[in-house]
């Protein structure tokens, strides 16, 4: 998980804080040392590390506390939003024209994820209305093309090849393309290199000359660490680039390369890779980040994944069979679909506050593990087991433990906990009445928000 390292530290220092009540010079100085061993230890650059530690020690020595707000409160308060300057203030998305197509040269070190990223920010844009074109200009990796046009079929979005012809020519024919058929954004996919070298960057430079990208988005590895960091000096500094996308977030315990690519360059995080599905692609929002970091959680980014994933239909027909007391197992499995929809388990429950900074990668793998194991159980049933599980007799559960590679006691798991689960469902229908239980969060997701998913 993404900067669990980083989280699990300051948290278990904020704890400290915490049980002090009153808080002195030398408590804070404390803090603050532990804070800066904690972003060091996350790979965060020397210098941004010890600039943002004298920014925050500065605000918290000597500051009036907020009425409302305790003096432990108040520094985790001035913490935050150093984190979120530190990493920009406020998402900077892609400018988009309102005349012509809008052009974003993609650009980075071979495996960085560049082409498996403009297929992403295709998708990403194509669900915003826009008509997205991807232009193969890696004509020196071997079947770079090849794969360009296998996520382009994915995501929908046609693609635009000539083949071995000089790339340069192939952007400029793109653009022309775009602009006679309606494209309004066209997402150059250009050739990377295993290290940064002076032919890289002159094709690159020559691109930007011959067709003036708007955007220019280097696609960097958050694993690299500060090595990412260095990548992002070299290449703005040879060819401007406007933005990052920052690959295998959700993979980087440390973070050190998010939160230091900006103070170090000046360039925002537009993206981030949070899977390596297509559908992986998160809007940077520093504030939001800033609040994952500290274990605050993110509702606002976990609405948006409910709104853009979640089948509103089905939600309400989940919702009236709730308000009826018929959630049958086939509701359940549904409402599963709905949930891993939303991405992996890991990445969901770290958006919800109070529960992010508390789940292991253990246990989310657990989590994901029996989730696994409830979809075979349900689908080793008939349809009518599923309709009406209690005529699941002995002999029907041996035969469904059997047929999903389970124990009968996994299958006797199940059905209690679809048991325990209308019990709840029924009180709290009987309590609220049908017109409050529509607006519970994620429509007919209940059941599967904190503490009810059955592990």
């Amino acid at each position: 998980m993404a900067f669990e390292g980083l989280s699990e530290k300051l948290q278990a220092t904020f704890k400290k804080l915490r049980m002090r009540g009153k808080v002195k010079e030398s408590d804070v100085k404390e803090v603050m040392r532990e804070v800066r061993i904690a972003l060091l230890e996350a790979d965060v650059n020397f210098k941004v590390a010890k600039d943002f530690i004298a920014a925050v020690t500065e605000k918290a020595i000597g500051a009036e506390v907020m009425e409302s707000l305790t003096p432990a409160q108040h520094i985790i308060k001035i913490i935050h939003d150093e984190l979120v300057s530190l990493m920009g203030s406020e998402h900077q998305g892609i400018k988009l024209q309102s005349k012509g197509p809008t052009i974003v040269m993609m650009c980075g070190l071979q495996g960085s994820g560049k082409t498996t990223h403009s297929a992403k920010l295709a998708r990403y844009y194509k669900q915003q209305g826009r008509r997205p074109l991807l232009v193969a200009c890696d004509i020196y990796r071997p079947a770079a093309i090849q794969q360009l046009q296998v996520v382009g079929k994915q995501v929908n979005c046609p693609v635009f090849e000539m083949g071995t012809e000089n790339p340069v020519t192939i952007a400029k024919k793109a653009y022309l393309h775009a602009r006679d058929y309606g494209y309004d954004l066209v997402i150059l996919d250009t050739a990377g290199r295993l290290h940064i070298d002076e032919e890289l960057m002159t094709e690159l430079q020559n691109i930007k000359e011959e067709v003036h990208p708007h955007e220019i988005l280097l696609v960097v590895d958050a694993m690299t660490g500060q090595d990412a960091v260095n990548v992002a000096s070299k290449f703005d500094e040879t060819l401007g680039i406007t933005g990052v996308i920052m690959t295998k977030l959700d993979g980087d315990t440390r973070g050190g390369a998010a939160l230091s690519v900006r103070a170090v360059t000046g360039k925002p995080i537009k993206f981030v890779g949070m899977g390596e599905k297509l559908d992986a692609l998160e809007p940077f929002h520093p504030d939001r980040m800033a609040s994952r970091i500290l274990g605050m959680g993110d509702v606002l980014t976990l609405i948006e994944k409910a709104q853009t994933n979640i089948d509103l239909k089905e939600a309400e027909r989940l919702a009236k069979n709730l308000e009826k007391n018929k959630f049958d197992l086939n509701d359940l499995l549904e409402q599963m679909k709905q949930l891993r929809k939303m991405g992996p388990l890991e990445t969901v429950l770290s958006m919800i506050p109070g529960v992010g900074g508390k789940i292991s990668e253990e246990d989310a793998a657990l989590g994901e593990k029996n989730l696994r194991q409830i979809e075979s159980i349900i689908y080793s049933m008939t349809p009518e087991e599923r309709s009406k599980p209690d005529i699941i007799n002995p002999s029907r559960k041996r035969r469904i433990a059997a047929g999903s590679g389970t124990k009968v006691e996994d299958v006797n798991r199940l059905l209690k906990q679809h048991r325990d689960m209308q019990r709840l469902f029924k009180q709290m229908t009987g309590k609220t009445g049908s017109k409050k239980r529509r607006r519970l969060p994620l429509g007919g997701m209940g059941g599967f928000g904190p503490g009810n998913l059955p592990f």
